[in-house]
């Protein structure tokens, strides 16, 4: 359900078949930590997926910080269309 959402919102855009994209690699990221994060609501002693949870997020915040240092405009836009850091109105 999710991931149909997220992944129809990625494949409209010009990036369609660069899967090496960093837009495309934070949204498949985005994909498995939410199903990781479900499965691990059911199953809390699952200590092999815990581990591969903190792995994906810590990818994913690598490539998300490269993101913002190369490009601004495309990470505020990423994170609006992801919901996935809370953004500062001021």
């Amino acid at each position: 359900m999710i991931k149909k959402k997220l992944s129809a919102i990625f494949l409209t855009e010009e990036n369609k078949d660069n899967k090496g994209s960093v837009e495309f690699q934070v949204v498949s990221f985005t994909n498995r930590i939410r199903r990781l994060t479900s499965h691990l609501e059911l199953h809390k002693k699952d200590y092999l997926s815990q581990r591969g949870l903190r792995k994906v997020l810590g990818k994913r915040q690598r490539l998300l910080a490269y993101l913002s240092k190369k490009n601004k405009v495309r990470y505020k836009e990423l994170i609006g269309r992801l919901e996935i850091r809370e953004t500062k109105n001021h």
